[in-house]
């Protein structure tokens, strides 16, 4: 049985009404289809495959040129049926929820998306013959629909993931190299940024495309969602990813704030790359640093070593930043930094924990932590701590004195 997925909705994106859908035979073909695979009645038994399989034979059987009628002319011509088209397949191979997905339905979203990705490859190599041909000049403007909803498929299905065969990850990875073939992009990261200063890029498209699954509660309803965030966020760099801060922001902490280690995980790189990659001005601006430490300050009482690890990186990254403006001469008191008020956690936590990978984790970071601090304000008090059964004497001094 194929799985009712909440992004769907029987909305107009599958009629064909006059004067919004193409009047051509093609354009009510590809409406028509459209509606098989968004509508109510189509989402129990065989409907939304069959419908899947009759599109391809269409694209196939479809003239390269004929993509292209109305494009620029109307409102609403071929390439914005084929967009919408794009959209509703990209759902339809999409994981259900996690605890609506395991096994079977699983093997199932793997079928869909092998099935959905040889679509995409035959929509893929029309636009790819279109572009050599002096008869479909609209060729980038027909692609302008398609090209969010097949990188979010790609990437989906590309990742090694539970909801993924050995041959949907092939099909997929082959779309997202005929994609980036297509726009004329030599990397992921150019089809995103843009290959040059005068080309927008992609980026905004996508996290538009993700936005509506990236809420407090809608997140969850797709397990790919935070994957594609994350992947596609990592791919874009300095100097490049201030500019979209807003909307890498939030959903980078809302993924932090899970209650699942693994999703914490997953947001705290998310952080870490934001702060690698984002100038510290824009990061103190708005108190947008304080926000960030917080957040991380608040995962160090968890006894997950692997999360300790990644926040522990990821504030050593933070702490620059943060104490960019402090410049202590000596004499008088030094102030406490963020780092201080790690260190003194690391050290309480440390002594009486007996787990031993998370022991370690502690002693493997101790060092970097107590060699950011200023020689000349240590005093004489010296803390034995037992690190995974040796005793090891480290200079201390009074928290903020």
């Amino acid at each position: 049985m194929e799985h009712d997925r909440s992004r769907e909705s029987p909305s107009r994106e599958g009629t064909s009404l006059p004067g919004e859908w193409p009047s051509s035979a093609l354009g009510q073909s590809f409406s028509q289809i459209l509606h098989r695979l968004t509508s109510q009645e189509s989402r129990r038994g065989k409907g939304k495959s069959a419908a899947v399989q009759d599109l391809g034979a269409l694209i196939e059987a479809t003239e390269r040129d004929q993509f292209f009628e109305g494009s620029g002319t109307s409102l609403h011509g071929m390439p914005e049926v084929l967009g919408q088209v794009a959209k509703a397949l990209e759902k339809y191979a999409a994981p259900p929820k996690e605890q609506e997905g395991r096994g079977h339905g699983y093997s199932e979203v793997a079928e869909k998306a092998a099935a959905v990705g040889l679509v995409f490859l035959k929509l893929l190599g029309k636009f790819e013959a279109a572009k050599n041909s002096l008869v479909c000049p609209k060729w980038k403007t027909g692609l302008r629909d398609l090209a969010g909803p097949i990188y979010i498929f790609a990437v989906t299905h590309s990742l090694e993931q539970p909801w993924t065969s050995p041959r949907s990850h092939d099909v997929a990875g082959e779309v997202l190299a005929l994609l980036l073939q297509v726009t004329e992009c030599g990397s992921v990261a150019g089809f995103l940024h843009g290959e040059n200063e005068d080309e927008k890029g992609r980026f905004i498209l996508i996290m538009e495309l993700l936005k509506p699954d990236l809420n407090k509660e809608s997140w969850k309803n797709n397990p790919a969602t935070k994957h594609v965030f994350s992947w596609t966020l990592q791919q874009v760099s300095r100097p490049w990813l201030n500019q979209h801060l807003e909307r890498i922001l939030p959903p980078s902490l809302l993924i932090s704030d899970d209650y699942q280690t693994e999703n914490k995980i997953l947001g705290v790189h998310c952080l870490r790359h934001i702060v690698l990659n984002v100038p510290a001005a824009d990061l103190l601006q708005y108190n947008r640093a304080q926000v960030l430490y917080h957040a991380l300050f608040n995962h160090l009482y968890t006894p997950e070593y692997c999360l300790i690890q990644a926040v522990l990186s990821c504030l050593l990254d933070l702490f620059p930043v943060l104490e960019k403006g402090l410049h202590w001469k000596g004499g008088g008191a030094r102030p406490t930094t963020h780092c201080d008020e790690v260190l003194q956690l690391i050290l309480t936590h440390m002594e009486p924990e007996h787990r031993l990978l998370l022991r370690r984790t502690y002693a493997r970071n101790l060092p970097v932590f107590v060699k950011r601090r200023v020689p000349g304000c240590w005093c004489g008090r010296t803390p034995q701590v037992h690190l995974c059964g040796a005793t090891s004497s480290l200079p201390f001094s009074g928290w903020g004195s």
